[in-house]
């Protein structure tokens, strides 16, 4: 019985539809896709369309009017998840940034009692693989600022591979969540630990892209520099 979600947002991420469907849907019979896709211009939703037609009870798009923000199409994602009662809601990169055989990994500690596992990059085992050096300290130091302002022991407060029970979402105003980029991440594990409900990190090896260009951009960047003061006085 399918009881997972994989959310994924895309855009402009015609090369890696196929090869991340099939290599999510390889790993168990119980998994599901959703593609939300921001009007790509590069032909990404007639490749989501041909997984649909592929595999049509497991594969499934939700198109959205223009580029809207990476939290937002998160957002629209676990809405359409709850009302179709999945247990299990992932959030997932589609350049195989994050390794699709992980995914069992973070489901089996949310078997066992995790409300939130998050993919980390920083907890013990942790590995970044194709980054400059440039890039993995000024990640390391925004989520060594996130714990000090913020106060919450998780190590990568930044990471984008997660797995959600149920529950942990249903607890969550998701509409007061604006947030559009890593801003967007943190907000969402800072939420989850102020509801008293258990995370735990689990190692993964974060490989840079191989296709498509990276969103990361310093509208992103300020926004979570700043955002985690607006964080601490938000009514999650």
């Amino acid at each position: 019985m399918a009881d997972t979600l994989i959310v994924i947002p895309t855009y402009n991420e015609r090369e890696n539809i196929v090869p991340i469907t099939e290599a999510v849907l390889l790993q168990g019979e119980e998994y599901h896709i959703l593609f939300v896709d921001d009007h790509s211009p590069d032909g990404t939703q007639a490749e989501i369309e041909k997984m649909m037609q592929k595999y049509p009870s497991r594969v499934y798009l939700l198109g959205r009017s223009g580029k809207l923000g990476l939290g937002t199409a998160y957002i629209a994602g676990f809405k359409w998840a709850l009302e179709r009662h999945y247990e299990f809601i992932f959030e997932m990169d589609s350049d195989f940034s994050h390794d699709p055989k992980d995914i069992n990994r973070l489901k089996k500690r949310c078997l066992e009692g995790s409300d939130l596992a998050i993919g980390s990059r920083y907890c013990k085992g942790g590995k970044i693989e194709n980054w400059p050096f440039s890039r993995w300290l000024l990640s390391y130091f925004a989520n060594l600022y996130v714990r000090i302002i913020l106060w919450v022991n998780i190590k990568d407060a930044t990471a984008g591979f997660k797995c959600y029970r149920r529950k942990a979402l249903e607890s969550i105003d998701l509409e007061v969540i604006e947030f559009k980029g890593y801003a967007f991440q943190i907000c969402m594990k800072y939420a989850v630990a102020k509801k008293k409900l258990k995370i735990q990190e689990v190692p993964i090896t974060f490989k840079d892209r191989l296709y498509g260009e990276s969103k990361m951009s310093s509208g992103i960047f300020k926004e979570a520099l700043f955002g985690v003061w607006k964080m601490k006085c938000m009514r999650l």
